[in-house]
């Protein structure tokens, strides 16, 4: 089948605010790995399918770094086109390849272990119980985003890493700017060097005097550099926070926009886990991710040259109807077991277990103590972050019935 190659990615969600973008549905559908033309004039390549994406990501001759050769950026960012490779950021295994970046991983394995994160479950309760006390104080309208579902997991990521929960301002500040898609380059290196100069003094301080978390724990490791600590500080606390709130924001609006799956959700807390791997599926809030092919590699019949920039929509392939029965609709009961929401591989998410217990017991909380919850302004006016590397939304206003 013939399709257009389109000119930069499709970002536009014309389908509404929990689908992916009409034209990559219509890509994925008519040639799940195509042609893509970035705005550089660069000839790289978009995956959307399930499998391609699954076989893409398990495969590390499509590499992670940036440092390699001149990653181009499918979309427009306010900032110059790059003429040079980035430089690898010490730390930042995100973008590293074996065996580099298991060297790094393997340290904090142990930290993010099922049986370390079953033991904080009841502590991550206590944490939304407190700040479900917070918001039934408040008069609503309230906006959930500020007040409970980007809270909940800075307080979660600032106890695990150990950082003073008094500072989060700033660095939830920081971070947020550095997610900007379209800014200056000053803008994002300033909320970068900030955040940066915050962590390295921070796990300098862990190294001479360590305590009971993740980055004392990764501090006591003497082959780990100030450096590599301070990068994988940076990923850890931007991994560990935005996504979640984003999720838990996002996935109530989504909620409150399908009664009927809010409605059995309501009567049946045992769905609850299964609920949360479905809305991950469904909103894939993590979705665009970037590869290099290193060689010649061939992906879903096609030839990817060496030197492509290769894009990967786990949105698109979250949706895949060769993958999920009926994709585009929100099933509660639906097993979405093989879900590429923390994606696949060496590099799949590290956190994902204490993101799942952040989302069950968040949900959970929301629906037994607010059975009223509804939102506080027409769905077409909730502020939708399609400026942002992280999607979800801005702000989400919800009221409910007084004493409810």
């Amino acid at each position: 089948m013939t399709t257009e190659i389109p000119a930069g990615l499709p970002m536009e969600r014309d389908a509404g605010p929990f689908d992916p973008p009409r034209a990559l549905t219509q890509l994925r559908d008519a040639r799940p790995v195509s042609p893509l033309r970035f705005p550089d004039g660069h000839d790289g390549w978009l995956v959307t399918g399930y499998e391609a994406v699954r076989q893409m990501m398990a495969d590390t001759r499509f590499s992670s770094r940036l440092d390699l050769d001149v990653v181009h950026v499918p979309y427009e960012t306010g900032m110059p086109a790059a003429t040079e490779p980035s430089p690898q950021i010490p730390g930042m295994f995100i973008a590293m390849d074996p065996p580099e970046h298991g060297r790094l991983r393997k340290r904090l394995t142990g930290a993010f272990t099922v049986k370390r994160m079953k033991q904080l479950e009841e502590h991550i309760g206590d944490i939304v119980e407190r700040q479900l006390d917070h918001l039934a104080r408040l008069a609503p309208p309230v906006d959930l985003v500020r007040e409970f579902a980007l809270p909940v997991p800075s307080l979660v990521i600032c106890e695990l890493l150990g950082v003073p929960y008094a500072d989060r301002d700033t660095f939830q500040a920081n971070a947020a700017q550095f997610m900007v898609r379209e800014q200056t380059l000053e803008e994002k290196m300033g909320a970068y060097i900030a955040l940066n100069t915050y962590l390295s003094e921070l796990v300098t301080n862990k190294r001479a005097e360590p305590g009971d978390d993740i980055l004392s724990d990764l501090a006591r490791h003497d082959d780990l550099t100030v450096e590599e600590l301070t990068g994988a500080a940076f990923l850890l606390l931007l991994a560990g926070h935005e996504t979640t709130a984003n999720m838990l924001s996002l996935g109530t609006f989504a909620l409150l926009e399908h009664p009927e799956q809010l409605a059995e959700l309501r009567a049946d807390p045992e769905l609850m886990p299964g609920a949360v791997e479905e809305l991950l599926r469904y909103l894939s809030v993590a979705d665009i991710f970037f590869r290099y092919a290193t060689e010649d590699l061939e992906l879903g019949g096609e030839t990817i040259p060496k030197g492509s920039t290769v894009v990967v929509s786990l949105l698109a392939a979250n949706r895949d109807p060769e993958r999920f029965e009926n994709p585009d609709t929100l099933d509660l009961r639906r097993n979405a077991r093989g879900l590429l929401s923390f994606g696949h591989g060496v590099h799949q998410c590290l956190g994902q277990q204490l993101a799942r217990i952040e989302m069950r017991a968040g949900f959970a909380g929301l629906l037994r103590r607010f059975p009223t919850l509804e939102l506080a302004v027409p769905a077409e006016e909730v502020k939708l972050r399609t400026d942002m590397n992280i999607y979800g939304v801005h702000e989400l206003p919800v009221t409910w019935t007084a004493g409810s």
